[in-house]
């Protein structure tokens, strides 16, 4: 059970625009490269990104990148290279399910990317991962506007970005199909929203 996301979700009652996204995608394919070009007129400035991994890049459950994702998970890494990306999993990574970090490994050894080691699931992580591109060597991120969140669950990635004062791109459909009725539900929820008049909440330095 993810604790972190029960918890955050309570917040939702109170400000449901946090869960909705500053970008939609359908699949990694479609991400935009450099990330600052994807918010449309928004002035955004993308000096990191954070990836999800399961129906994000890769198959649920596979440390590999899903092998038609392969170009552009290159192109982004070009674009940004350790310390300026950071992969964070609620399956690697994590102490309750990875607790001797097996997986975690294997995944940064397959994508040459670290991989966030977390004690706490998304979305409550979000100090953890501001605190490693704050201080690690080489890093020109400042503020948690200059990251972007990646990643296909609005409850966990897409609250995780807005919890931080971060951008969002929502990537709706995912490598696999999920038939999850909970899942169904959550794709329509931006939609209607939006139509009772919420908007993604702006990152934290244009508020």
């Amino acid at each position: 059970m993810n604790v972190s996301a029960t918890l955050n979700a309570f917040r939702l009652l109170r400000s449901p625009s946090l869960c909705l996204p500053h970008a939609t995608i359908s699949t990694f394919n479609d991400l935009p490269v450099p990330l600052s070009n994807g918010f449309g007129n928004a002035e955004a400035d993308i000096r990191a990104v954070v990836l999800d991994k399961d129906n994000c890049f890769a198959m649920p459950k596979e440390n590999v990148v899903y092998k038609p994702y392969t170009d552009k998970f290159n192109t982004l890494l070009t674009h940004y290279p350790p310390p300026h990306i950071l992969i964070v999993s609620n399956s690697a990574g994590t102490s309750s399910s990875d607790r001797y970090g097996t997986a975690a490994s294997s995944l940064s050894s397959t994508t040459n990317i670290p991989v966030l080691q977390h004690s706490t699931k998304k979305p409550g992580c979000g100090p953890q991962i501001l605190q490693h591109f704050l201080t690690a060597p080489g890093s020109r991120v400042t503020s948690a506007d200059q990251i972007a969140v990646v990643g296909d669950r609005l409850f966990t990635d897409v609250l995780l970005a807005n919890l931080m004062g971060s951008w969002s791109i929502w990537v709706k459909d995912g490598v696999v199909e999920n038939r999850n009725p909970f899942i169904s539900w959550e794709r329509k929820l931006p939609g209607r929203l939006m139509d009772y008049g919420f908007k993604a909440p702006l990152p934290c330095s244009m508020r």
